[in-house]
């Protein structure tokens, strides 16, 4: 696998520093509120696993799956919920985890989708941000990093269920997607 990296944009020691600042943020900013995490999945599970034990306050989290992607490296445009939430939604203080933010499109379907069902309160967190892709008015609340609109894969990011358990992020060759 690492030989379809074409450069390694965030270390594994560099990720760690950059979840021990979110997670001391977050931590911060929700001590005084009723937070459920939400990861999406698969993408975030990674992400999700580290974040949360870098957050010092009581926590619940649950898992919600969908899919915009399919095998290619655009999305869609098409999300579909593959797996629904488990918790009731009233009274929780919400924070949507994401792997990346790029065209928007799937983080505003989630987002609209859930403020519909009772939440005091709605953020986005996402690792890694891709601004020069966005096609939907959304904005992250908690950004780990910006990356530059290159196929990045590692760290939960995948190409065809590929790569996820690389322990950085990296920029995939060209040749490996083009195919």
């Amino acid at each position: 696998m690492n030989q379809d990296i074409q450069t390694i944009l965030l270390s594994k020691d560099r990720l760690k520093e950059i979840v021990a600042d979110l997670g001391k943020r977050i931590s911060e900013d929700y001590k005084d509120k009723n937070l459920l995490m939400v990861s999406v999945l698969k993408g975030s599970v990674v992400f999700m696993a580290d974040l949360m034990r870098a957050i010092t306050i009581p926590c619940r989290i649950d898992f919600m799956s969908v899919s915009s992607y399919g095998s290619g490296v655009k999305t869609s445009g098409v999300v579909k919920i593959v797996k629904d939430l488990d918790i009731p939604l009233e009274g929780y203080d919400l924070l949507i985890v994401e792997d990346i933010l790029d065209s928007g499109m799937t983080l505003s379907y989630i987002t609209e989708l859930l403020e519909a069902r009772g939440t005091r309160s709605i953020r986005l967190c996402t690792l890694l941000d891709k601004p020069e892709r966005r096609k939907a008015d959304i904005q992250a609340d908690y950004v780990g990093c910006v990356v530059p609109d290159e196929f990045v894969v590692g760290y939960g990011l995948d190409y065809d269920e590929k790569y996820r358990n690389l322990p950085y992020v990296g920029i995939l060759k060209p040749e490996v997607y083009s195919k």
